[in-house]
């Protein structure tokens, strides 16, 4: 078949100006990159890592301060300013974070570090707490990694400092009316707490929803010389469990996660944080992988 002057005439107008559309492209991601430099907002990127759940016999570790954690090399993460909706918060004071991930076919555990000068555990007027969350889709279909998108939810593991106080000083309480200690009994109301993470869902920007069932997911966490080591610990999904409103936490499966971090000293709260996009989580199967993966 043959070509028609008038599209002969398209086609050569196309060759001309189809450079010069790249180059104004390029151009283009070249000046908002230098934009954001200039302004101070850090252009990272966190695709491609991939966080592996080392599989481990026996019991796995659920503080922060357990020797097995040693065993296992941190991941770092690159973090990012929330730039996406407004109130942005282009420069956070965490810039990476470290992840390790262990399991032993029944738990996953997760222990996140990240540097931060002072311990904010306290909520109030004016006053922000430090925090830190975990996200999993919800099935297998992508979600926004920012609190997930209608119809593709997210579950959003969400650490608070304050909770982690509140937990911490109710177990120094139980301690001292088991060793009946005598005289005066300082009065303090403390929240029962069933865990310092709150399990939650989000399917989009202002959507967080608190699940009714709380306690799933426990936490554990200390500030030390200047850091943060969270551990967040759920059970496996098992045959025959109800996975309604459930991440599917499953060995040999590989799926996304991502994180986010608050500094309360630096007034970060709710979308002020900073943040990890999709990540690649890679479960260990039962017994462990049979070659190994880069990471």
């Amino acid at each position: 078949m043959g070509v028609s002057p008038d599209a002969r005439t398209d086609i050569v107008k196309l060759r001309r100006t189809l450079p010069r559309a790249i180059f104004v492209t390029g151009a283009a991601v070249l000046l908002t990159a230098g934009v954001l430099s200039w302004l101070g907002i850090p252009v990272v990127s966190s695709q491609g890592i991939v966080i592996r759940s080392h599989f481990l016999e026996g019991d796995i570790p659920t503080l922060p301060s357990d020797a097995a954690w040693e065993t296992i090399a941190p991941m770092p993460v690159p973090l990012s300013g929330q730039i996406i909706t407004r109130p942005v918060w282009p420069e956070p004071s965490a810039k990476v974070i470290s992840v390790r991930s262990v399991h032993n076919g029944k738990d996953i555990a997760f222990l996140v570090e990240w540097q931060d000068a002072t311990k904010n555990e306290r909520l109030t007027p004016g006053v922000f707490r430090d925090g830190a969350a975990l996200a999993l889709p919800l099935g297998d279909a992508p979600a926004f990694f920012c609190m997930g998108q209608l119809d593709h939810y997210v579950n959003i593991w969400h650490w608070k400092a304050d909770w982690q106080s509140d937990v911490d000083r109710r177990k120094a309480r139980a301690k001292e009316t088991k060793r009946r200690k005598r005289g005066i009994r300082r009065f303090e109301v403390i929240p029962r707490r069933p865990s310092s993470i709150e399990d939650l869902i989000g399917g989009g920007f202002s959507t967080l929803t608190s699940k009714v069932r709380q306690g799933k997911i426990k936490g554990e966490a200390e500030w030390k010389n200047g850091f943060w080591r969270v551990v967040m610990r759920r059970p496996l999904t098992q045959p025959g469990d109800d996975t309604e409103n459930e991440a599917l936490l499953v060995p040999g499966r590989t799926q996304a996660v991502s994180f986010a971090v608050w500094n309360g000293e630096n007034k970060e709260r709710n979308g002020q944080k900073a943040v990890a996009s999709w990540l690649q989580l890679l479960v260990d199967p039962v017994g462990g992988l049979t070659t190994p993966v880069k990471s």
